[in-house]
């Protein structure tokens, strides 16, 4: 029999009826735990570390407040999330800075709010930065970005570590090697080592391995002794039953042990080790909430089911096709199982956000979860079609708490300036 759902010990549909559909919601202790998880095996290996939330997840002020509170770094990547950091009150000096194009002005605003690590992607960054540094007569820890030529077994989108990428200072041409004397002969620049993501969604600890090994063979090629080495993020989280991932700590107890021998056989001293899990503490804490509306049947084809969200609310599945799982919010033992396609109310054919799943056969006014949503759901949100954003809220501990309000027709007109010149 099923059960109603109930995320972070309130009924999904109490929540639906409180803030409307469509719907974010998070699991708030759920994400602390992951947190902890990936702290947990750091410290039962004595190992100097920082665990940073890769917040391009998932970004909002009351979810810096939590990252916070549990006491781990930010990893940003553009001045909106610097300056939604900043009203969060966030310690800087625990942000490192991402990107392959920083502007001027992110990153003067990187160096006024005085954010710990700015972790470089190329010459013209390099350069840039060494300038303003200069101008301030400011010095900045760095890391550099390396392509290590490792490709994980994940989508081609979000692959980023192969050698055919737009990210970090490439190996065999020789840029790292000439990158690392520029920074080390640099007076106003810090490095503090290096930096590699290999991609998202991986499964496999090999990838892993490999990269934290070849970070220290490409250290001790540099003859550069790293305090820091940043392994990046992407380990997998479960959308369907056909994932199967691994434990935060079987991943991060595979990286520290490969460092560890890779640093033995270079006679190199053990460095601090970065990873930046982002995906894989709001990705399971997130559910997409929606109210079920029309359906059209097709007989001997394919049942359509749609629901009052879509693409501008979860782009991925068009993006790179994403698989999700749904459930119903309340039990209906007593309705006969049908496959079902569920669409949004967008105007577009691809705007699908399950391809096909078993389910009770669904009415207009159920609540149907998607679960696994929490992560590039929110972040990736559009106006396509002119249709508000939905609003964030937080449960735990039984309690709910709205922390992002939902956009009104008027938030879409803020804006917009009308025309006079005719």
């Amino acid at each position: 029999m099923t059960e109603r759902v109930e995320i972070g010990g309130v009924a999904a549909t109490e929540l639906a009826q409180q803030f409307g559909t469509p719907l974010y919601v998070y699991d708030v202790a759920q994400m602390r735990q992951q947190m902890r998880d990936f702290k947990s095996e750091f410290e039962a290996r004595g190992v100097d570390y920082a665990v940073s939330y890769a917040s391009k997840a998932f970004a909002t002020v009351a979810m810096y407040e939590v990252v916070k509170q549990e006491g781990i770094h930010i990893d940003v990547v553009s001045g909106g999330e610097l300056y939604t950091a900043k009203q969060a009150d966030f310690p800087m000096a625990h942000v490192s800075f991402n990107g392959n194009n920083k502007s001027v002005d992110e990153l003067e605003m990187a160096l006024d709010y005085g954010v710990g690590t700015i972790i470089v992607d190329n010459f013209y960054e390099l350069a840039l930065l060494e300038d303003l540094l200069a101008e301030r007569d400011q010095h900045q820890d760095i890391l550099l970005r390396v392509s290590p030529g490792i490709s994980a077994h994940t989508h081609e989108y979000i692959s980023t570590g192969q050698v055919d990428s737009k990210f970090g200072f490439d190996v065999d041409s020789g840029q790292m090697l000439t990158a690392v004397k520029q920074a080390l002969a640099s007076e106003h620049l810090n490095l503090l080592g290096l930096h590699a993501h290999i991609g998202s969604q991986i499964f496999d600890e090999a990838g892993f391995r490999g990269v934290a090994e070849r970070l220290v063979e490409l250290a001790a090629e540099a003859e550069f002794v790293p305090q820091v080495l940043n392994v990046g993020g992407g380990f997998g989280i479960r959308y369907t039953q056909e994932d199967q991932p691994l434990p935060a700590t079987t991943f991060i107890d595979d990286i520290i042990t490969s460092i560890e021998q890779a640093t033995q056989a270079h006679e190199m001293p053990m460095p601090a080790i970065w990873v930046e899990p982002g995906r894989s503490i709001a990705g399971p804490a997130g559910y997409n909430l929606y109210t079920v509306g029309s359906r059209k049947d097709l007989p001997g084809l394919r049942h359509y089911v749609a629901v009052d969200g879509g693409m501008g609310d979860n782009i991925r599945p068009a993006l790179y096709q994403a698989a999700y799982e749904a459930q119903l919010a309340e039990p209906a033992d007593d309705r006969p199982t049908e496959a079902v396609r569920i669409v949004g109310k967008y105007c577009e054919s691809g705007d699908i956000l399950i391809d096909e799943q078993n389910l009770p056969k669904l009415e207009a006014g159920d609540v149907l979860v998607l679960n696994a949503t929490g992560a590039y759901g929110y972040s990736m949100a559009s106006n396509y079609n002119r249709n508000p954003r939905p609003s964030v809220v937080f449960v735990e501990d039984g309690q709910e708490q709205e922390v992002v309000k939902r956009e009104t027709y008027q938030d879409l007109v803020r804006l917009d300036q009308h025309y006079d010149l005719a």
